[in-house]
């Protein structure tokens, strides 16, 4: 996943605005861009591109995510609600590059939900909104992150790099000891 978002934690103004995102330099975006083969995008999200897609993002496949959008572009393929788990699964099986969650927050909440984001990179910009639609909506259980790296930027834009922090399975290490630690250390 990698997304813009303000210091207040949206991912939209008010009115469904993204003119706070700061577009002064390349962000690391040229790089990052350079290894993604595939995008994951909700409608809302694709209808903002749509019709650029060739230009904006050549080679790469476009699933949106959607009951109520119908195909219009080969590169493109809509994938309903029903069809979600099998279609995702799939294609992050499939050999190629990484896969961009590229918007929206509901999109980013379903992908959460079922414990499909592995590494998160926020662009953190300089700006406090105070409304908006936020980035994480309705998660209903904790997720624990792991900071794997930062760039901070002259603008004041910070990027942060975070990896789903891997849960330890105690259970792995039950082999049916019925003794306690205490009464193996006093034989």
């Amino acid at each position: 996943m990698n997304l813009a978002v303000s210091l207040d934690g949206y991912i939209e103004g008010p009115n469904g605005e993204y003119d706070w995102c700061l577009t002064d330099q390349d962000y690391g975006m040229s790089e990052f861009f350079a290894g993604i083969d595939t995008i994951f995008i909700g409608r809302k999200s694709y209808e903002m591109i749509a019709g650029s897609e060739d230009s904006v993002f050549p080679g790469v496949k476009i699933y949106v995510f959607s009951d109520t959008l119908t195909a219009g572009n080969s590169d493109v393929t809509v994938v309903s609600k029903a069809d979600f788990e099998q279609t995702v699964n799939t294609v992050m099986n499939e050999e190629g590059r990484s896969i961009w969650l590229f918007g929206g927050a509901e999109l980013t909440s379903a992908f959460l939900e079922k414990k499909l984001i592995g590494e998160f990179l926020l662009s953190l910009h300089p700006v406090i909104l105070g409304s908006g639609k936020p980035l994480f909506q309705n998660i209903k259980d904790r997720v624990n992150l792991m900071l794997i790296d930062t760039q901070t930027y002259s603008s004041g834009l910070t990027q942060l790099k975070y990896i789903v922090k891997p849960e330890f399975d105690y259970n792995a290490f039950d082999i049916g000891l019925e003794k306690s630690a205490l009464d193996i250390l006093d034989n």
